[in-house]
């Protein structure tokens, strides 16, 4: 079933919208939110509640791409639960406190920049970034994969993608200075 028909289904309000994307996309839910939790009842459960979410926000909502905004979804779950999870300890993913030498500013939170600024900001950056690039920084700050799944997925050593990742955020340090954003 294709996603539009999916999205059609959520917007005729039929069941059946939410087993078809159990069946398209659970595995892929899953995984998001295994990387982040590392614990597959955890796991499970933000696919389940995805898919909920999913049907609570369409309508009103109609995602024009149906698996990027199930995977947002499923990625705010995640991280949500981790921060339930790690209540008492450091509230961010460990891949995400890599970010934060890049993305956290040294002011209040007044001075932070908007989750809509930094996203612009990030999607300019990857998007004069090359291929490989962009595909190791998506796979390990939004899909939180490991060094060594990515590695193993590229077919590369895992001192290579952590030194790729080092250079990146480097350079994405450097680009947020000329974008006027002052870490």
């Amino acid at each position: 079933m294709t996603d539009n028909e999916i999205v059609q289904l959520y917007l005729d309000r039929d069941e059946t919208a939410i087993t078809e994307t159990k069946q398209s996309y659970g595995k892929l839910l899953q995984s998001i939110a295994f990387n982040i939790l590392q614990n597959k009842q955890d796991a499970e459960e933000c696919e389940n509640e995805a898919c909920l979410k999913a049907w609570n926000s369409i309508p009103p909502n109609k995602p024009s791409k149906l698996c990027a905004y199930l995977c947002k979804i499923a990625r705010r779950l995640a991280l949500d639960r981790y921060d339930y999870n790690t209540a008492a300890k450091r509230g961010a993913a460990l891949s995400l406190d890599e970010l934060e030498g890049c993305i956290a500013s040294a002011g209040g939170a007044e001075d932070r920049l908007t989750e809509t600024a930094l996203a612009e900001l990030l999607n300019g950056f990857l998007a004069k970034s090359d291929y490989n690039t962009r595909v190791i920084f998506m796979r390990r700050y939004w899909f939180g994969e490991s060094l060594s799944q990515i590695a193993k997925e590229l077919h590369a050593s895992e001192s290579m993608v952590k030194s790729r990742i080092s250079r990146t955020l480097k350079k994405l340090r450097e680009y947020l200075r000329k974008e006027g954003y002052d870490i």
